[in-house]
Parts: structure tokens; C-alpha cells; sequence
């Protein structure tokens, strides 16, 4: 399982929403089955609906 607050921390370089994206795909990629988020993003571009968008990007991965 792949923790929201786990991801942040040990990518302290990821500084807006659209990034964390692209690292919670990378991680749905790695075969991780489940994304808890246990944290709400703290960036200026966090949108409101950002769980929903989280979990499609982990359920995509990359494309």
C-alpha cells in the first residue's frame, strides 16, 4: 500500500499537484494495489476534488 504522506516526504523535490500526479501514477505503475491518502496535499494548485484525481492517475499509471 502507498501511503500520500509517504510519497511526499521521500520526494521532498515534488512542489505542486500536477507533479504529485505524476508521481502517484509512477507509483500505481510499480505495482502498488492501493493509495491511501492519509494527508491533503499542501500546494497553492491543489484543486478541490484532488482525491478523485489522485486515484485516477494511480489507477491509469503512466501512459
Amino acid at each position: 500500500m502507498a501511503k500520500l504522506s509517504d510519497l511526499i516526504i521521500q520526494y521532498p523535490d515534488v512542489d505542486n499537484f500536477a507533479a504529485l500526479e505524476d508521481l502517484v501514477a509512477h507509483a500505481g505503475s510499480s505495482g502498488q494495489m492501493f493509495l491511501e491518502f492519509d494527508v491533503k496535499p499542501d500546494y497553492r494548485d491543489t484543486p478541490k476534488k484532488w482525491e478523485w484525481r489522485l486515484e485516477a492517475a494511480f489507477t491509469r499509471g503512466i501512459e
